[in-house]
């Protein structure tokens, strides 16, 4: 999963953000589910034309976690659009996909990795 960068200060970049911020605000006043409601969204993804829009998730519990909370947003996109294109100044509201972030759940394994390597390493040195 290769996600595209806009530059910043691009269109594609702003819209992102806005979408972020709004479906944000739109998951903590509307959705009362299971996992959604501890779910973090972490990137927009929105493609060049602006027609489409990749939501990335995360969820403190781990990977089963967001991948639950995914599957409830997605099903809650169509609500969320409609709510969405009322709050935005938007000619065309992007078709939303939300989709699983591995990059914090790595970011935890790379952690473990480095703290067990320093381990190591300070017990060598005090042998």
């Amino acid at each position: 999963m290769r996600r595209h960068a806009p530059k910043s200060g691009s269109r594609a970049a702003r819209v992102g953000a806005l979408v972020l911020r709004e479906a944000a605000q739109w998951v903590l006043s509307e959705i009362d589910e299971g996992q959604v409601r501890s779910a973090a969204l972490t990137e927009a993804d929105v493609s060049p034309d602006l027609k489409q829009a990749r939501i990335y998730v995360t969820h403190y519990r781990g990977e089963a976690a967001a991948r639950e909370a995914v599957a409830q947003l997605n099903a809650a996109v169509p609500r969320m659009r409609r709510e969405l294109a009322s709050r935005l100044r938007l000619r065309i509201v992007p078709n939303l996909v939300f989709a699983y972030d591995p990059s914090v759940d790595q970011g935890f394994r790379i952690d473990a990795l480095l703290d067990r390597a320093r381990r190591e390493r300070g017990e060598e040195g005090d042998g």
